[in-house]
């Protein structure tokens, strides 16, 4: 028997090589979510970083409108797409606390309405970091039985051969098991990398959501202590502290 793999692959029967095929397909599909994804993260990474040095500059001179639009224009940024949406909650409730309408329902909580968008864009945002980690795993745990399938059927094979021809022995079905053998062999070869890169990937995801859970409260506590120092602490000469200014 010829062990290479063209000569394996000639020798094998109709099923073990739909089981090789399926193999193959789940592989590259595994490897194209494991190159996607962490190019996907990489770049998130990088925007997000940098969205983080430009507002460093900007929430200190209140440049909301300003904030707003770079985190438009960072769309691939995990940072800047959850805080935009909080930063432009912010200005939409700013106008409509100072500018009522026709159908004005009355004041309502700013920085509540602002909580709750994060949480909507954390949500959006979480649900697409997790895009295909789902197939990921489905490859990782179906694999192994796809490949096992196929050394049961070439097993299966080798034994009707055996009994059709009337010989026994091990060295009459040998070659036929070590075929069969070769579908285990491949699913295993498919699975352990899925499985490696499930784990790390799921973990990245993870350190992206606390970030996202930090750079949250923190947008949220500047908002709620917001203009409380713009004044000094203490009025001169009467030792108290000065009476808050209005907000909105």
């Amino acid at each position: 028997m010829d062990f290479s793999v063209i000569g394996m692959w000639h020798s094998m029967g109709l099923p073990a090589r739909l089981v090789v095929i399926t193999l193959a397909i789940e592989s590259v599909y595994s490897m194209m979510i494991i190159v996607e994804r962490l190019i996907a993260f990489n770049r998130a990474r990088e925007q997000s970083r940098r969205y983080a040095e430009k507002l460093r500059d900007l929430l200190p001179g209140h440049q909301m409108v300003e904030a707003a639009q770079i985190a438009g224009t960072l769309k691939h940024g995990h940072i800047p797409r959850v805080l935009g949406l909080g930063i432009s909650e912010y200005n939409k409730g700013r106008d409509a606390l100072n500018n009522k309408g026709p159908h004005d329902v009355g004041d309502f909580d700013l920085v509540e309405a602002i909580n709750r968008a994060l949480e909507r864009a954390t949500l959006r945002v979480t649900a697409d970091m997790r895009r295909g980690l789902g197939g990921l795993a489905t490859v990782a745990s179906t694999a192994p039985f796809v490949g096992l399938l196929g050394t049961v059927l070439g097993i299966i094979t080798a034994f009707q051969l055996m009994a059709a021809s009337g010989s026994g022995g091990l060295a009459s079905v040998s070659s036929g098991i070590s075929e069969a053998l070769i579908t285990t062999a491949f699913g295993l070869l498919v699975a352990i990398p899925a499985l490696m890169m499930f784990n790390f990937l799921t973990n990245r995801v993870e350190e992206m959501t606390v970030d996202i859970a930090d750079a949250s409260n923190e947008l949220v506590d500047f908002f709620l202590k917001e203009g409380r120092f713009d004044e000094p602490l203490t009025n001169p000469g009467s030792g108290k502290a000065p009476p808050p200014a209005p907000r909105g």
